[in-house]
């Protein structure tokens, strides 16, 4: 099962590629994937109907007990052949369904085929957290499909209303998921299910409900049905997929699975009864009145989906057989009719059905195929959904609701009755154009074979599965005889059930629906006016607008501008949250301290960080708040060197040096002073708030180490940094080898942050090589003897040239040559102790991040020392090269593990001979530290030309003028 799923995976990687290589036709290829899935499915029937699902997983995140584990068992077994099988018509369906010259398929194909294999993984999923993950992903999968066409705004808003409502539903259930997982002592579904019934209490039905409310949104039920009928602004294929046979079905598919542990629970019936009887009815109704083919479609889906909830939410033997039943019925009915509006709809230019007329005639082929989708839909002998409708209304004659058996069968009766009137009023529109109020004759072009296949195969299913019932009853016999029965006498699905009371209610259906559809009766229903207020645009567009209406409000009365009025906001919610719940908790009384320093230098050091604090609280000048801060910052610093972690001091002073740095580039736009003075009552307020947070984060720190009752996980670390990387730098060894995915994901943060401070500064893109780095070999001059120009190794603009304005820079003025001479004697130094600290960082302090800090400080000394022209000529490279080359090392850098055959970023040793060198080891994960170094080094030039190098740019009055030389001379 698990080498299928990644198969999937893989066809939804490749099918783009192939796509792009082969067009359309690909569609054909492309359908044999689930097609094959299909197949094996098939051969594994004889041991699930034998009472022996088949189980396969590994473990996935042991420490909270989470497995990879899938089961094929009766259940996932029948979902699990729909979403292949309909899967395959449908991918095969695309390949005439779209034009060759139709936009974006590859992309297309590769979310199809991905939403397939997510959609099989749901239904396999024996793991909580797994289908939650799988849930969610055919959230997003629908999203992409659904927005397809992103050029237009409704296929841009009905992919987001899905995606919003469908997401949301799938948080809460994920709460209720834990609930119940947590209840029964285990994240298993097939062992929370079996522990149900011997489950109870407030939390369980809690619970209930929220996994209830999931499956629900999933399943379009009211109050979350209107994001159904708008998603019909996807293609067809994407409509007869997800839409009937896939998607919508995983709500159905979760009803079903839980049915038989808490079923009982009290609240589970009266929410699906009460959800699934007004979405019946409202979708019915709405149905009745469309003249979209595929808005009709889309409504009856509604109160479709409504019909087999109320049935799979019963908790009975009957109801459940008739509800797996219907999801089988539906899935087959109602792709062949969204396939056949997609035929229609590019044949005849329209789907409205007042614009069609004499397609009976001129496509008999398509007409007997949607003819036969709909009179399953509507319940009519002898196609399978008569022999489902008869099983749902023998069910609720069966008494599967109880005391309310009565007022649900009534409801049931009068859904169906909406359901023969649509489905007619489909047929009548279609195809004889009784509805039809223009004299323009439908154009149409003949549809190939090709593209008839899949809705004829589909349609042809719903009327042979009514004759063939004995070879796919067991299948549904065999989940449904694990609920409880309501009824002496058990359902069984009958193609002739005789002359019986359901059979005079199915009779009674079809009677009043066809009396509905009539022309004249349905055109009044159409245009009855009050019916409009429960359209599902209008329900969504108020809900959005009220929110929106709040969210406006909420933001005007937080919002206001004023920084202080936002922190204190801030602060306030720490004080009153975290702080009262420390307060009232008693853990206070459970603080201890063994010592308040390990040294008296300890001590004065924080007796001098307090001093900087306060200090820079009361500065006048923004220079001198801004280093009475980084005095803070290098004492905490030297507390650090002073415990024995000397990495961590030197890191933390390179940080603080840098943070100064970029603090001081951003105060050169700002005035010197600071010019605001707050009154004596301002400060008292300020301070009121800032001590007790103060106070408060030191007591939750103290509390946060006295609250430990396992050992620390860092006591292994000195021994695992040898086991794991063969260093003895733990700290190094921490970032590269125990800790390196998490590494990776603070580079590619790193990277964010990166292009998001480029984005503030640079208006359009950026500026790339500042003035003065060049790409191209420079000729060598020894000295130039310009006025102004200095040497040759120190290049600069002549006096003659500033003159000529023939390449801008500074002003001989405003060099200092002392300050350039020592600058370029020291450059050299510093970067070679940054390439030191990235070889040795393994075993001593140091490592990448050191490294590249270092450099980074060297390049700031440049700059200092001569601006952006210097910065130029110290780093002729663009950032965003450095960036992207350090992120691909360091990823790639995983890979030597796999190739020696190890794990992913798993360290490898290396050791040779050398002549003259002796033996040399080489760790694998300094190729990791490089990678870091390249991001640090990158990070550091990218601030350094946006905040300092571009601003210059900026105000410099010839830069306005002159553009930047690529060429000049020097040494």
């Amino acid at each position: 099962m698990l080498v299928l799923l990644a198969v999937q995976a893989v066809a939804a990687l490749v099918a783009p590629l192939v796509v792009r290589a082969l067009g359309r036709t690909a569609f054909v290829g492309l359908a044999l994937v689930p097609a094959a899935a299909f197949a094996w499915i098939l051969t594994q029937l004889p041991a699930v109907l034998a009472g022996r699902p088949v189980v396969e997983g590994f473990t996935w995140i042991p420490a909270l007990g989470v497995d990879v584990a899938v089961r094929l068992d009766p259940l996932s077994a029948l979902l699990s052949l729909l979403v292949t099988g309909v899967g395959a018509l449908v991918v095969l369906y695309c390949a005439r369904y779209f034009t060759p010259s139709s936009g974006g398929l590859p992309r297309f194909a590769g979310v199809l085929l991905a939403f397939a294999a997510a959609m099989l993984a749901l239904v396999w999923a024996d793991d909580v957290v797994v289908l939650y993950v799988c849930w969610e992903l055919t959230t997003i999968f629908s999203f992409l499909l659904v927005g397809h066409d992103a050029h237009k705004r409704a296929s841009r808003a009905a992919a987001m209303q899905a995606l919003t409502v469908t997401a949301a539903g799938g948080l809460t259930m994920l709460v209720g998921l834990v609930i119940l997982a947590e209840a029964a002592g285990t994240y298993r579904l097939s062992a929370i299910v079996a522990a149900g019934p011997s489950l109870g209490g407030a939390a369980v039905t809690a619970g209930v409900v929220c996994v209830l409310v999931g499956a629900l949104s999933k399943s379009a039920l009211v109050p979350f049905h209107f994001w159904l009928p708008s998603a019909m602004a996807a293609p067809t294929p994407v409509s007869a997929f997800l839409h009937a046979a896939a998607m919508v079905k995983a709500g159905v598919y979760l009803v079903l699975r839980l049915a038989p542990g808490f079923a009982a629970d009290p609240g589970w019936r009266p929410v699906i009864a009460i959800a699934a009887g007004v979405t019946m009815l409202l979708g019915g109704i709405v149905a009745a009145r469309q003249t979209d083919l595929k808005l009709l479609l889309a409504h009856g889906t509604v109160s479709q989906l409504g019909f087999i909830l109320l049935l799979a939410g019963a908790g009975t033997r009957d109801a459940a057989l008739a509800a797996v039943a219907l999801v089988l019925a539906h899935a087959l009915f109602k792709s062949a009719l969204f396939l056949t509006v997609g035929v229609i709809d590019r044949c005849a230019g329209t789907r409205d059905l007042r614009e069609l007329s004499g397609l009976a005639r001129r496509a008999p082929v398509l007409a007997v195929v949607g003819t036969l989708a709909a009179a399953s839909m509507a319940g009519m002998p002898p196609l399978f959904g008569f022999v489902t409708k008869e099983g749902a209304f023998e069910a609720f004659l069966h008494r599967a609701y109880g005391s309310w058996a009565s007022v649900v069968l009534a409801l049931v009766v009068l859904g169906s009755v909406l359901t023969v009137a649509y489905s007619s009023r489909f047929v009548l529109g279609a195809f004889t154009g009784v509805f039809t109020t223009t004299a323009a004759r439908t154009e149409w072009i003949r549809p190939g074979a090709l593209f008839l296949a899949a809705p004829a195969v589909l349609g042809l299913a719903s009327l042979v599965a009514g004759f063939v019932l004995g070879g796919f009853t067991p299948l549904l016999t065999a989940y449904a005889d694990g609920l409880a029965a309501s009824y002496p006498t058990p359902l069984e699905l009958k193609l002739w059930p005789g002359l019986t009371l359901a059979f005079g209610l199915s009779v009674l259906a079809i009677v009043l629906g066809m009396v509905l559809a009539v022309p004249r009766i349905a055109d009044r229903l159409a245009t009855f006016r009050p019916l409009d207020a429960i359209r599902s645009e209008v329900t969504w567009r108020a809900l959005v607008h009220a929110l929106e209406k709040v969210a406006l409000r909420v933001t005007v009365r937080t919002q206001r501008g004023s920084l202080p009025v936002v922190l204190c906001t801030i602060l306030g919610v720490l004080l009153l949250g975290p702080g009262l719940v420390l307060v009232l908790s008693g853990a206070l009384g459970d603080i201890r301290v063994d010592r308040v320093a390990d040294s008296p230098g300890q001590v004065v050091m924080a007796v001098l960080a307090v001093v900087s604090t306060v200090a820079a609280a009361r500065a006048r000048r923004r220079i001198a708040a801004v280093l009475l801060v980084g005095g803070l910052g290098y004492g905490v610093a030297v507390i650090f060197a002073l415990a024995g972690a000397p990495d961590v001091a030197l890191t933390q002073a390179l940080v603080e040096t840098m943070t100064l740095v970029v603090v001081v580039l951003v105060l050169r736009r700002l005035p010197a002073d600071i010019t605001e003075h707050h009154s004596g009552r301002r400060r008292l307020a300020r301070l009121a708030v800032a001590l007790p947070v103060g106070v408060l984060v030191a007591l939750l720190g103290a509390t946060a180490l006295g609250a430990r009752t396992q050992p620390a996980v860092s006591l292994a670390f000195p021994s695992q940094a040898y086991a794991f990387g063969e260093g003895q730098n733990v700290v190094n060894v921490t970032l590269v080898d125990i800790r390196a995915w998490d590494t990776i994901g603070e580079l590619s943060v790193l990277l964010a942050a990166a292009t998001g401070v480029a984005s503030l500064v640079f208006l359009n893109r950026r500026t790339g090589l500042p003035p003065g780095g060049s790409r191209r070999r420079r000729r060598r001059t020894t000295v130039d003897p310009a006025p102004g120009g200095g040497f040759g190794w120190l290049r600069g603009p002549t006096l003659e040239r500033l003159a000529r304005r023939s390449r801008p820079g500074p002003e001989p003025t405003e060099r200092s040559l002392l300050l350039e001479v020592v600058t370029r004697l020291v450059f050299p130094t510093i970067m070679v102790l940054s390439i030191y600290f990235l070889f040795a960082g393994h075993n001593a302090p140091g490592g990448g991040f050191a490294g590249g800090l270092l450099a980074g400080l060297a390049l700031v000394v440049r700059y200092v020392a001569g601006g952006r022209y210097e910065l130029g000529e110290a780093a002729p490279v663009e950032a965003g090269t450095l960036l992207g080359a350090g992120l691909l090392l360091a990823g790639l850098s995983g890979v030597g593990g796999l190739v020696l055959g190890g794990e992913v970023l798993q360290t490898a040793v290396l050791e040779v001979t050398l002549p003259v060198l002796g033996t040399v080891k080489f760790v694998t994960s300094l190729v990791f530290d490089i990678g870091v170094y390249l991001i640090v080094v990158g990070l550091v030039l990218d601030i350094l030309r946006s905040l300092g190098a571009e601003l210059d740019r900026r105000t410099d009055p010839s830069a306005a003028v002159v553009a930047p030389e690529r060429t000049e001379v020097g040494s």
